[in-house]
């Protein structure tokens, strides 16, 4: 299963509009304006890219539609959401709700998901929408249609994301932008960037939106402390920079979208990131204990791609993870997670460099840095002496530059450390043909230190070629990694042999993408029971090569 929203039953577009009047009246609204219909998706897939131009409608949760649309200025397709809303007259009923739910709301348990939230509010609901009913001497009527378009509009703009609920519940959206009170723009996995018709009415509904958000996070906003980074409720990472003091135009702010279910390690070979070999090759690293950093520019997909590849760490390990803002998932169950703190005064306030220091003591198996960006990189090069394995992602484009950045301020990792970390994943987002595609362009291994020189010593085992679109294995029968540090574990007495292992974990994870395996939890259980059973915990034969093979 991929990313595609999945629905028990595909209605027809008669159906949605039967059950949504607002659907109905945008469309007949179109129709009025001589604009073709467009095309109903129930089911987002990737392959929409390629059909311009684009017209499609499709549901995000119930009552919220996107239509995406060619922009008639051409710049960037169109995003429209299509939501309940309300005449002057219905806006000013919801107004006498909404203020009746707040008389009443500090009766209410403030909840703590979303099953508590429908036990705790429609009581409260039920109150106000019967005490309005009772105050009202004409004018129109709260019939059902306008107390269902009340509840959502209560939830969405009191308990989520107001204004912005639409690209919230959307999962096909990556990044939002927001510059003042322009339209927001964001990032889709098929559309790309695209202009929505979301945006604050005024200053004041922007800044109190922001404010609102900074209270919810912890993290409070304001003129003396203008500028914020933090995780919204729902683990996204939101920076905000308020007051047109510091942004012209307006308070400004980003939305990098989190999701709570990873990507699988299939999914990410079969669009094309990484390799299926290159997943056998980090699952053998991973599985053995190797330290694997992955690096690349901003938005090129390093969380994305650590997070896939979780499962390949054993599944009775410690997992000890550092984090500013919560993005890393790993899948086992005994996980100590940490995050930062930074409010405060300085003594009350708690960096990464503080996290890693003080998680070293509680023995993990794994350490997981969610980004290193200063000295807190000298304490995971410390951990990786003293045998703890440790993933990270890192800002670097290549494994030379991210050398560089560690052996120099404010990192200042000895040079001859450098060897602690085994490999290196470069990921870069690309464009290949007018797309933009993200792609890991190198896998590189950290072999050792030249004092004579006094350089790393590294070579490249994977390559993307950028013309023809594939990976080159350069490692094959040279591979450090493999032949010197997992070989010995897996007790080889021939280091060559390990080749055919790798050869092997590379058909399994083929096999897996031909048979369209890409549930993230499914793939997580199958390599999890591998580690314990090994082949026979496979839901296919493997061919005669590769039976009796030690892994």
């Amino acid at each position: 299963m991929s990313e595609e929203t999945v629905l028990g039953h595909a209605p027809s577009l008669d159906e949605i509009v039967e059950d949504h009047p607002h659907v109905g009246a945008y469309l007949d609204a179109l129709r009025a304006a001589g604009k073709p219909e467009p095309e109903w998706v129930p089911v987002v897939t990737r392959d929409l890219k390629s059909k311009r131009p684009f017209n499609f409608l499709y549901p995000v949760g119930d009552p919220i539609f996107i239509h995406v649309t060619e922009h008639e200025e051409g710049l960037f397709p169109h995003y429209i959401a299509i939501q309940p809303e309300l005449e002057p007259e219905e806006q000013t009923l919801y107004e006498q709700v909404q203020h009746e739910a707040f008389v009443h709301a500090p009766d209410v348990e403030v909840p703590d998901s979303e099953e508590a939230y429908q036990a705790q509010i429609e009581p409260l609901l039920e109150r106000a929408f019967k005490n309005v009913r009772k105050r009202r001497k004409g004018g129109i009527k709260l019939d059902a249609r306008l107390e269902k378009a009340f509840r959502f509009l209560l939830y969405r703009d009191i308990v989520e994301h107001g204004v912005i609920e639409p690209v919230m519940h959307d999962p096909w959206i990556e990044d939002i932008h927001s510059l003042g009170l322009k339209p927001l723009h964001v990032v889709h996995k098929v559309f790309g960037m695209v202009e929505t018709n979301l945006a604050f009415a005024d200053i004041a509904a922007l800044d109190g939106w922001l404010e609102s958000m900074g209270e919810r996070m912890g993290r409070p906003v304001s003129a003396s402390s203008p500028v914020v980074d933090g995780a919204l409720p729902n683990g996204s990472r939101i920076n905000i920079i308020y007051s047109d003091e510091i942004s012209k135009g307006g308070s400004s702010w980003t939305v990098r979208k989190f999701s709570d279910t990873p990507i699988s390690c299939t999914q990410i070979a079969a669009w094309g990131t990484f390799s299926p070999q290159i997943g056998a090759y980090l699952w053998l690293c991973l599985e053995y204990g190797m330290s694997v950093f992955v690096a690349g520019e901003t938005a090129s997909g390093k969380t994305t791609t650590t997070n896939s590849i979780l499962p390949f760490i054993k599944p009775a390990s410690k997992i000890m993870t550092a984090e500013d803002t919560p993005e890393v998932l790993p899948p086992h169950k005994n996980w100590q997670q940490l995050i930062t703190r930074d409010r405060g005064t300085d003594e009350s306030s708690v960096t990464m460099y503080d996290l890693l220091k003080a998680g070293l003591r509680s023995r993990p198996n794994y350490i997981i840095v969610g980004e290193i960006r200063g000295a807190e990189g000298a304490v995971a090069f410390q951990a990786m002496q003293t045998g703890h394995p440790t993933m990270a992602t890192f800002h670097a484009s290549s494994v030379d530059k991210l050398i560089q950045r560690f052996t120099s301020d404010p990192i200042n990792v000895p040079l001859p450390f450098m060897p602690n970390l085994n490999v290196v994943l470069i990921q870069m987002a690309v464009y290949v043909h007018g797309r933009m595609l993200r792609r890991v362009l190198a896998v590189d291994e950290i072999e050792g230190y030249s004092k004579r020189a006094d350089t790393a010593i590294t070579r490249q085992v994977f390559a993307w070629d950028s013309v023809k679109d594939v990976f080159q294995f350069g490692g094959r029968n040279n591979s450090y990694v493999l032949e010197s540090l997992v070989a010995p574990k897996i007790g080889l007495d021939d280091s060559r042999e390990v080749y055919k292992i790798l050869d092997k974990r590379t058909w399994i994870i083929e096999e897996l993408i031909r048979r369209e395996q890409f549930d993230y939890h499914q793939i997580r259980d199958l390599l999890f029971d591998y580690q314990r059973r090994r082949d026979q915990a496979l839901p296919f034969e493997l061919p005669k090569e590769f039976r009796g093979l030690p892994a």
